[in-house]
């Protein structure tokens, strides 16, 4: 700033966060099942755009983020998703495992997403009030929220790759949800 600024400079977040506890509650009184996306250490900007964008378009009521260990949701992201950054609520919480935790506690049914299991994505119960856990595409969801998951659900894969890109498989299973929510 070409103003007096006093040596002090803020930087104020895009967009407003939101409690996670109250999200849910109000979801849960309107009426509705509550579909989370909750990020665990998904810090590529892009991909954690991109995922923003398909958990808009798919009915998402709120994505869950690590206060570290996760990308920033600032003007890169913002595009990135399309703006559905801005329509979306974002829950910043301390640790997932206390976002788990809570969810829980409110009756959601927890599922990761993860090639480690032996149960698919359509054996999910999409069509519950849940929380859809992402990992990280180095490490997958971290081993300790894997325990803490009522379900492991993997995409079923035919080819030789055996990965997929994290946007690509969390709008995978996203619209797996929608297909059984409809």
């Amino acid at each position: 700033t070409r103003g007096n600024h006093q040596g002090a400079v803020a930087f104020l977040s895009p967009v407003d966060f939101y409690d996670l506890e109250e999200v849910i509650t109000k979801i849960v009184d309107s009426g509705e099942k509550p579909l989370i996306l909750a990020l665990d250490r998904i810090t590529d900007v892009r991909n954690f755009g991109a995922i923003a964008r398909s958990a808009e378009c798919s009915g998402v009521h709120a994505i869950v983020l690590p206060k570290n260990d996760s990308a920033p949701v600032g003007a890169d992201a913002i595009r990135t998703s399309t703006g559905a950054l801005l329509e979306l609520p974002v829950c910043k919480v301390g640790h997932m495992k206390d976002a788990v935790f809570l969810a829980q506690s409110l009756g959601l049914k927890i599922i990761a997403g993860t090639e480690k299991s032996e149960e698919d994505i359509y054996g999910a119960p999409f069509n519950e009030g849940c929380m859809l856990i992402m990992g990280n595409e180095e490490t997958g969801v971290h081993k300790s929220l894997l325990q803490l998951a009522d379900h492991k659900a993997k995409i079923p894969m035919m080819g030789t790759i055996n990965s997929l890109n994290v946007s690509v498989a969390t709008g995978i299973l996203l619209y797996e949800a929608v297909r059984q929510r409809q």
